[in-house]
C-alpha cells in the first residue's frame, strides 16, 4: 500500500482533480470517527465544512452500512449526488424492509440475546450484531457465528466489533458506486473506506483510487491514510487542486 498524502502520491490526487472524478465515501470510520454506539457518530465540524466544499466541486456520494434514512439525517446540508444505505443495497428513494431480516433478528435474539455486551441492530434490509461492549469478544464472536450459521439466504462479513448480515445476492457497495459512476458519467473514482465491508468497492475494476483508512496487510485497497483524522487533509487537497483547474 502507498500513503496517499505523501509527496510521491501527489500526482495521483492531481490527476483526480483534473478529470471527471466520482468521490465516494463510507461514513463510520471514514467521514466520522468510530464511537462506542452508532447513534453517537458525528462528523467533526471541519470535516463537514470541507466535505461541503468538495461536494460543490466534484460529484460525491456516501455509501454506508447504516440505514439510508439515518445517513441522510447525518449528511444534512451537504450537496451530495447520492446516498446509499445498508452496504449499497438501499438506494435513493428505494427504502424497504425485508421480511427475512425480521426472521433473522428474532432467531438471533433467541440464540444470543442473553450475551452481555451483544445486541442486534435492525436496519430494514440488513442486520448488524454488535459486540463492542462485550468483555469476552472472542467468545461472543464464536456464539454469533454459530447462531448465524443456522440462518438461510444470508451473506455475512465482519467489521469493527460487528458482524453484518445481508440477504445473499443483495447489491454491494461496489454495485452502488459503479452504477453512480456510470449515471454521473465519471471517468475515475476515488473511494474511501475503513473496513471489511468496503473490500468489494476497493476491488472495483476501472480507473479507481481505492483508499483505506488505516494500513492493512491484506486488502484490495492500493492506498491508505494513517488515521480517520487525515480525511480532512485529503479533502483540503481535493478542494484546492480543483480550484486551480479551469471550470468544467
Amino acid at each position: 500500500m502507498k500513503y496517499l498524502l505523501s509527496k510521491a502520491s501527489l500526482p495521483i490526487v492531481e490527476r483526480l482533480a483534473k478529470d471527471r472524478t466520482l468521490c465516494a465515501f463510507d461514513f463510520d470510520g471514514t467521514l466520522a470517527p468510530i464511537v462506542d454506539h452508532p447513534h453517537l457518530a458525528r462528523m467533526r465540524g471541519p470535516t463537514r465544512r470541507l466535505l461541503k466544499r468538495v461536494a460543490s466541486l466534484y460529484p460525491c456520494i456516501v455509501v454506508s452500512g447504516r440505514n439510508r434514512e439515518d445517513v441522510v439525517r447525518r449528511m444534512h446540508g451537504v450537496p451530495l449526488a447520492g446516498i446509499f444505505g445498508n452496504h449499497g443495497a438501499e438506494a435513493d428513494g428505494k427504502e424497504h424492509e425485508d421480511r427475512r431480516i425480521k426472521h433473522w433478528k428474532a432467531a438471533l435474539e433467541a440464540e444470543i440475546g442473553g450475551l452481555p455486551g451483544v445486541w442486534v441492530e435492525d436496519k430494514g434490509t440488513s442486520l448488524a450484531v454488535h459486540y463492542r461492549q462485550s468483555l469476552r469478544p472472542a467468545q461472543s464472536v464464536r456464539r454469533i457465528t454459530e447462531a448465524v450459521a443456522k440462518l438461510n439466504e444470508v451473506r455475512t462479513f465482519g467489521g469493527k466489533k460487528v458482524v453484518n448480515l445481508v440477504v445473499d445476492g443483495a447489491p454491494t457497495k461496489a454495485d452502488a458506486v459503479v452504477a453512480e459512476r456510470d449515471r454521473l458519467r465519471c471517468n475515475r473514482v476515488l473511494y474511501l473506506g475503513d473496513d471489511e465491508n468496503d473490500e468489494d468497492a476497493f476491488g472495483m475494476k476501472g480507473d479507481v483510487v481505492a483508499v483505506r483508512i488505516g494500513r492493512k496487510k491484506h486488502t484490495r485497497a492500493s492506498y491508505f491514510l494513517r488515521s480517520q483524522m487525515e480525511i480532512d487533509q485529503l479533502l483540503l487537497w481535493m478542494a484546492r487542486l480543483r480550484r486551480a483547474e479551469p471550470s468544467e
